[in-house]
């Protein structure tokens, strides 16, 4: 059976947003196109606390793109976002979420932060959305969502060490790009650990 996973498309990630990314907008009518097609759909939400230790906010003398050490891991500073239950952290009032099984969500936890959709920072932290996929059959896992250089490639890269075939649908992303190249270095870098990179075109085949 294949799932269709859905990472963090919400209202501070898009643009306009506390933490937009480029064009992400853009990857909301392809993500809607593709649903019909899966068996079971599932979604992440970054979903953090007021006081989060990635917030550049919370460290006074700190800015964005700094980074420190939080609980043992290097942390980039990143803009107050995505705050647990704030307009910033809903889903795109565009995108269809009638048909998804459950949501999961990450970065909950004060002091880590949490970009893969399975496992914090520290990989002490589990979501529970691997056995959750398990539990239902799961074997093909097909990923999309934002953004492509952080929280979707670590989904992925999570996914393929959780035993699926994992999937990135390259045209349902799109990358932060901190730095020239981000997106492509992204990419190389999952289909180096085993993702295959399709496009949405691809599934109705």
């Amino acid at each position: 059976m294949k799932a269709l996973l859905i990472v963090d498309v919400q209202n501070d990630f898009l643009p306009g947003g506390a933490l937009a990314v480029s064009e992400g907008d853009l990857v909301i009518p392809v993500i809607n196109s593709i649903q019909e097609h899966f068996d079971l759909i599932v979604a992440t939400q970054d979903w953090h606390p007021p006081d989060h230790g990635s917030f550049a906010a919370n460290h006074p003398g700190k800015n964005v793109g700094e980074f420190i050490d939080l609980n043992g891991v290097q942390q980039i500073l990143w803009p107050v976002h995505c705050v647990e239950g704030s307009f910033g952290a809903d889903f795109h009032a565009d995108l269809h979420t009638d048909k998804w099984a459950a949501v999961f969500k990450k970065g909950t936890q004060q002091n880590v932060d949490s970009y893969s959709g399975f496992f914090d920072n520290n990989r002490r932290g589990d979501t529970g959305l691997s056995s959750f996929l398990k539990k239902e059959g799961i074997t093909d896992l097909f990923v999309c969502g934002l953004a492509t250089d952080y929280c979707v490639k670590f989904t992925v890269l999570d996914g393929l060490s959780e035993g699926f075939n994992t999937y990135l649908i390259a045209d349902g992303t799109k990358a932060v790009n901190l730095e020239v190249g981000d997106y492509a270095r992204s990419i190389k870098e999952m289909e180096q650990h085993g993702a295959t990179v399709i496009n949405s075109k691809d599934i109705f085949m």
